[in-house]
């Protein structure tokens, strides 16, 4: 019997190839194009994003990510190939001996990285996977909680690209309830702040990234994916309801988004009593701009200047022994 040869497919959100106003611009226009990401008329959006957001918005947004670069390039990108690296190590070591106990005997693997935008793409992940042979490919988008303006956005390409190949294609959708997943996010709550009665801060903020909720008014089950973690994880933490809070982060624009607001949150929580703080993201599968300059920078400065005293960014799972662990698991159980 020839040796079944499975694909995987990690995929992200994407992030621009160099901290300048340049690649910045290039980024914004593929992704705010996306009509899952922007689901306005393109009559009203694209003389808005074309006029205003490609012309304004790329300076500031460059100065942001440079305060996050690193000599190895995008935080996003340098976690992503890290989990790439690991995960395939990991089947090479003892996955393909636990698969090959049922229908895939002798398994193989092979683990390629895409981008809903910019590089690697989505396509060339899945090219990388029909040149080595792939009998079915595992597509698994790296963001726990659903959304249409994010998984959805991985499913349109997908879908676009299947008729290219000649392997069957299977789909994770999320893995918001995941134990593993919630498992991984308490250990790395628990190792630097301690639990229950032991928690070591006033309160544990946990900041998923918001949606306008129009969006789930219209079906978006995201928002109560996202309170199921929330509680899914303080309960496995032991904390009481007054020691975490969920908020929702990145808004932009004036219609409402989910609520409550983390910046908002920044600017109220000193006036509580509550001096003490850490934050999770634990939307984000690895760190990126909206974790490292948005939380652990313009949020704690927030916090800080309104009467906080401690603030503790908590890093993404990124490339940790638990999350890839996850990961090989969650492939593992689809197939």
């Amino acid at each position: 019997m020839s040796q079944p040869k499975i694909g995987v497919l990690l995929v992200n959100l994407g992030t621009p190839a160099e901290p300048t106003p340049s690649s910045v611009r290039q980024f914004l226009k593929e992704f705010l194009s996306d009509k899952r990401v922007i689901d306005l008329p393109r009559i009203v959006w694209l003389p808005i994003l074309y006029g205003i957001i490609l012309t304004f918005r790329p300076k500031k947004v460059a100065k942001n990510y440079q305060k996050i670069w690193t000599e190895n390039g995008s935080p996003l990108l340098n976690f992503s190939v890290k989990q790439q690296q690991k995960l395939q190590a990991l089947f090479e070591q003892n996955v393909e001996s636990e698969i090959s106990d049922g229908e895939l005997p002798n398994a193989t693997f092979k683990v390629s990285l895409g981008m809903t935008y910019g590089m690697p793409s989505i396509q060339s992940g899945l090219d990388e996977l029909a040149e080595w042979g792939a009998d079915k490919v595992v597509v698994l988008p790296l963001y726990p909680q659903f959304s249409h303006t994010t998984t959805s956005s991985v499913k349109d390409q997908i879908d676009k690209l299947e008729s290219n190949y000649g392997f069957q294609l299977q789909f994770i959708n999320d893995y918001h309830d995941n134990a593993q997943y919630i498992e991984a996010l308490k250990e790395s709550v628990a190792s630097k702040l301690g639990q229950g009665k032991e928690l070591q801060v006033d309160k544990l903020i946990l900041s998923l990234h918001g949606i306008p909720k129009r969006y789930v008014s219209n079906g978006d089950p995201y928002q109560s994916q996202c309170e199921a973690t929330a509680k899914l994880l303080a309960q496995e933490l032991g904390l009481q309801q007054n020691q975490w809070e969920l908020c929702y982060q990145s808004r932009v624009g004036k219609e409402e988004w989910l609520t409550p607001y983390l910046d908002l949150r920044m600017e109220q929580l000193s006036a509580e009593g509550v001096k003490k703080i850490a934050v999770l993201c634990p939307g984000f599968s690895v760190d990126c701009l909206e974790t490292l300059e948005e939380i652990a920078m313009e949020n704690k400065d927030i916090f800080l200047q309104n009467g906080g005293e401690s603030f503790d960014y908590i890093a993404a799972l990124n490339d940790t022994d638990p999350h890839i662990q996850m990961m090989a698991s969650l492939i593992k159980q689809s197939l």
